[in-house]
């Protein structure tokens, strides 16, 4: 699964999205791919409340460095600053959003032409074309 984003959701049970971004108790990270899925991580933090405490969001977003998108029932404003900022994606969903078919839907997105977040990631994750130059000579570019 060289080609597969990494894709996090906020839950406590491990099958749903249930939880606020900001107070997740817990993250079941994936690895996703047009074809596949496999489950990569579980990361636990314990309860914590929707205080507006910032210094919460600093571990939790630097925990889901190198992951696409998080999913989770709600996230504030300051925290999706911050996951922009990383190039993680935050999606909203409604609760009890089932973490399988919510993989589902995204690897149909992948096959039927992905929306522009997911297209930006998924270039992000293959890195610059090795023929790149190659192709700007082939156009006419020169120095």
């Amino acid at each position: 699964m060289e080609t597969a984003l990494k894709i996090a959701f906020a839950t406590t049970d491990m099958e749903t999205v249930n939880q606020h971004f900001g107070s997740a108790e817990s993250f079941a990270i994936y690895a996703v791919d047009m074809e596949d899925s496999q489950f990569l991580e579980a990361a636990q933090f314990g309860v914590l409340s929707q205080d507006g405490n910032e210094d919460k969001l600093s571990v939790k977003i630097d925990l889901l460095d190198g992951c696409a998108a998080v999913y989770c029932q709600a996230v504030g404003g300051s925290a999706i600053n911050q996951l922009i900022a990383k190039n993680i994606q935050p999606v909203k969903v409604h609760e009890g959003g089932k973490i399988k078919d919510l993989i589902t839907d995204l690897q149909n997105e992948m096959k039927a032409g992905p929306s522009s977040w997911l297209a930006k990631a998924i270039s992000q994750h293959k890195g610059p074309d090795p023929d790149r130059f190659k192709k700007m000579e082939d156009e006419g570019w020169d120095e």
